[in-house]
């Protein structure tokens, strides 16, 4: 048996999602016993390295109440995430319910654009600090940061502690 029996957790992707992001945690999750559900905008998606990412679901196709926790990759995806109001409205719900909301590198930026951000600790690349800041949180220039219900991280040399802060958290209840 796995630490995370029994927990469902969706990694959101676009376009241009980093593949070690993505990739990193989803096998470390899964080795721990999770349902981890890869939900894209569409169909198909062409990663930053050019590997084709098959999404299990479409956001037209899942809810936050399926899910314990949100996982955003970084890479450029999500750029594109953050333009789609489903996706802004699907991590907004699931911060509003409590659930865990995890991003690392350029992640953020789909927090900010969903306006969750103001008052919380946090980390990401450097490219995107400026934008966490005039958002009203609190910059944390840390491997990992965790405040509350969000775990935020900024590279991908930080992933494997921001997959354990992530197992943690979801095997403590």
């Amino acid at each position: 048996m796995g630490r995370l029996d029994g927990k469902r957790i969706a990694i959101l992707i676009a376009d241009l999602t980093h593949d070690e992001e993505y990739a990193f945690p989803r096998y470390w999750l899964l080795d721990e016993g999770a349902e981890v559900v890869t939900v894209g905008l569409k169909r198909e998606h062409t990663s930053r390295f050019g590997r084709v990412l098959k999404p299990d679901k479409t956001i037209d196709e899942v809810s936050p109440d399926e899910f314990d926790a949100v996982i955003i990759p970084g890479g450029f995806g999500p750029d594109k995430l953050r333009i789609n109001d489903k996706v802004l409205q699907f991590v907004k719900e699931m911060n509003n319910k409590g659930k865990l909301v995890a991003a690392v590198c350029h992640g953020p930026q789909v927090l900010i654009s969903a306006g969750i951000v103001k008052g919380r600790k946090m980390t990401c690349v450097k490219q995107v600090k400026v934008d966490l800041i005039n958002a009203g949180a609190e910059y944390i220039d840390d491997k990992v940061v965790v405040d509350n219900n969000f775990i935020t991280s900024r590279h991908p040399y930080d992933l494997p502690a921001f997959t354990k802060a992530i197992i943690d958290y979801l095997s403590k209840d």
